[in-house]
């Protein structure tokens, strides 16, 4: 998780705000979209819900939000979409998982296999990494906050486990209610820092070497500015510094 977590800091820090904000508004409204092909009410179609969540946690407009759910129902105009999986490695024997929501899934499948071979890494059969990983959800609260009081509201809230990262706290919940446990802390008055529900890894892979360091970073870069990549996820577990330095 941790690995996971520093690049994401990381790549908020590299990136033009503007444009990552762009890709990131486009994506969640393919999740959505996708989502509202089971029904367009939010009460009766979780997916809808945890997607709806996720964009507004993500300072998405309700508008934006809500044309999203009307081009899912077919009341606008939009795509087809399918859900894919791929899995991969990156060197250091550094396990991937690529999700990904395409209209073309040849297209998609050529450009993550020329991510791999161009820049050092290898795709993998399915279920060849997809047994390490689990979906969790994680929200991370920074310092500044009662420990005691965080722990009675997240717990009451449906929250499974906390536990302290650095100055703050990660806060581990089932993926279906990690939006409903960040809407319980937001009403309390208490920062947030992320709340997600990635796929995280039971055992993670140190990386020492700053060649592989950077060969990774330059991988999950290329796969995450793909349009139809979802999201990442990685079982790399790396120092500060050495992040710090393979990023720059």
């Amino acid at each position: 998780m941790s690995g996971h977590s520093k690049w994401a800091t990381i790549k908020h820090k590299k990136g033009a705000a503007d444009k990552a904000r762009g890709k990131l508004f486009a994506k969640l409204a393919r999740q959505i979209e996708v989502a509202a092909k089971g029904g367009g009410d939010v009460d009766a179609n979780p997916t809808l819900r945890t997607a709806v969540q996720k964009a507004k946690a993500a300072r998405m407009t309700n508008d934006a939000i809500d044309r999203a759910i009307k081009r899912g129902t077919g009341d606008a105009d939009g795509g087809t979409y399918e859900s894919i999986m791929y899995e991969g490695y990156a060197p250091g024997g550094v396990a991937l998982m690529i999700d990904v929501l395409t209209d073309n899934r040849n297209r998609t499948g050529a450009d993550i296999r020329n991510v791999f071979s161009k820049l050092g890494g290898s795709m993998a059969e399915p279920g060849a990494v997809g047994w390490q990983f689990s979906r969790t959800g994680v929200i991370v609260v920074p310092g500044g906050v009662d420990e005691d009081e965080l722990m009675a509201i997240v717990l009451d809230a449906g929250a499974d486990d906390m536990v302290a990262l650095g100055d703050g706290f990660q806060i581990m919940t089932d993926p279906s209610v990690v939006y409903d446990v960040k809407t319980k802390l937001d009403e309390a008055g208490i920062e947030v820092e992320s709340a997600d529900s990635p796929m995280l890894a039971e055992n993670l892979v140190e990386v020492t070497d700053t060649k592989d360091a950077k060969a990774i970073l330059r991988i999950l870069e290329a796969l995450e500015d793909n349009d139809d990549v979802q999201d990442v996820f990685s079982n790399f577990d790396m120092s500060d510094d050495l992040m710090a330095e393979a990023a720059s």
